[in-house]
């Protein structure tokens, strides 16, 4: 499609161009087997060690690894039940949050019937985690808090430093993050802010699909979720995609080392949006900041998003309702009911997510295009 301006990079996101020719110019060259001893076999697995090297130095990770995964919902699962079950003799309680991208609630619910026992938290109408309800739901059998970085939808900033200097308290309990969100467009100190496992997705960062990132510091065990090989450590069976993984590290560097530049940019272009919908009686913004540089999320009342964004892409804007992985489902959002969004808000929720190549045009074209479409969808409110 000629002349369409993309905006969901929360969903996925076009490579580097570099990215897509390190592919192939690695599955070319390095197509052995990197867990074969033969020399070939041998070069494919330094492969595998430089990108672990280039994402500890990138993210500044020395006391602990970083294993590969097939993207962020498995890291989110390696995480999540291969921690609690591995040390399941410390106690059977989880923590995390109502607002969390669906690979982590499927993952708690499915240890629920295991018989560990979950604290879903609940946020305030901001859209952010209280530091002290995780306090109130700590207890002696608390094995894993698990909470995201940036949320998904609607683009909050969870408070994972303070929630991390809180758990140093608690030293058996675990500390996973979600930043599949956040790797790559805000800073992360993984090791200061007291993470112990973190999960992150190369085709949110303009990497490859089919590549997922996960940091164990050093010490942590992880039950494996598939059996089949001494794999990432014995913790992950299945052999590598080494040419994707190689791909995704360099899309790692190029995108940590271009935060600064892109936060501040697309933190423009974010309250530029956002001041547009506030002048718009049918609109209501969802999260109040903290917010990520990159997601504004908004609401049409009354009106069925998937209508909105199907005209919106007559006109060349792509946008999304919601986390991809759930926007076939019409149900209202999750997320925005957590926050307190009513029951017709919460079922039009539109989300823009920005990347590297929007400009202050874009954003023009993104209002003209929504006013044009709200003009139009007008005269249908009273008969919704």
């Amino acid at each position: 499609m000629k002349d369409v301006v993309y905006f969901d990079h929360c969903a996925s996101t076009p490579p580097y161009e570099d990215v897509a020719r390190t592919v192939m110019e690695v599955m070319m060259k390095h197509y052995a087997n990197p867990s074969s001893l033969h020399g070939m076999g041998v070069e494919a697995s330094k492969l595998l060690d430089r990108s672990r090297a280039l994402l500890a130095g990138k993210l500044q990770t020395s006391k602990g690894g970083w294993l590969f995964t097939s993207g962020g919902t498995e890291s989110n699962n390696l995480a999540i039940k291969g921690s609690v079950r591995y040390y399941r003799s410390r106690g059977n309680h989880i923590v995390t949050t109502g607002i969390e991208h669906a690979s982590v609630l499927e993952a708690t619910k499915q240890l629920e019937a295991e018989g560990f026992r979950v604290t879903y938290l609940p946020v305030s109408p901001s859209g952010h985690v209280r530091v002290e309800d995780v306090r109130a739901a700590l207890t002696k059998e608390t094995v894993l808090v698990s909470v995201m970085h940036v949320n998904n939808e609607i683009g909050t900033v969870q408070p994972i430093e303070e929630i991390g200097r809180l758990l140093r308290d608690y030293p058996k309990t675990l500390f996973h993050v979600d930043a599949v969100q956040s790797l790559g467009k805000l800073p992360i100190d993984i090791e200061g802010w007291g993470i112990d496992l973190l999960s992150g997705s190369a085709h949110k960062l303009r990497g490859t699909r089919g590549v997922g990132f996960l940091y164990v510091r050093e010490g942590i065990g992880l039950q494996p979720l598939a059996s089949g090989g001494t794999h990432e450590k014995g913790m992950r069976a299945g052999t590598e995609n080494v040419p994707s993984i190689v791909a995704s590290a360099k899309a790692v560097r190029l995108a940590v080392e271009g935060i600064p530049s892109r936060a501040a940019k697309t933190s423009t272009l974010r309250d530029k949006l956002r001041a547009y919908v506030e002048t718009v009686p049918e609109l209501s913004l969802n999260g109040r900041a903290p917010l990520a540089p990159h997601i504004v999320n908004f609401s049409y009342p009354g009106m069925k998003p998937e209508v909105i964004v199907h005209m919106l892409e007559q006109r060349g804007i792509i946008a999304s309702t919601r986390s991809a992985c759930s926007s076939k489902d019409n149900k209202p959002s999750r997320v925005l009911l957590e926050i307190g969004a009513s029951p017709l808000a919460a079922a039009s929720g539109i989300r823009i997510s920005f990347g590297d190549e929007h400009t202050e045009e874009h954003v023009d074209r993104l209002i003209q295009a929504l006013d044009d479409v709200i003009k139009q969808l007008k005269p249908l409110e009273r008969s919704t």
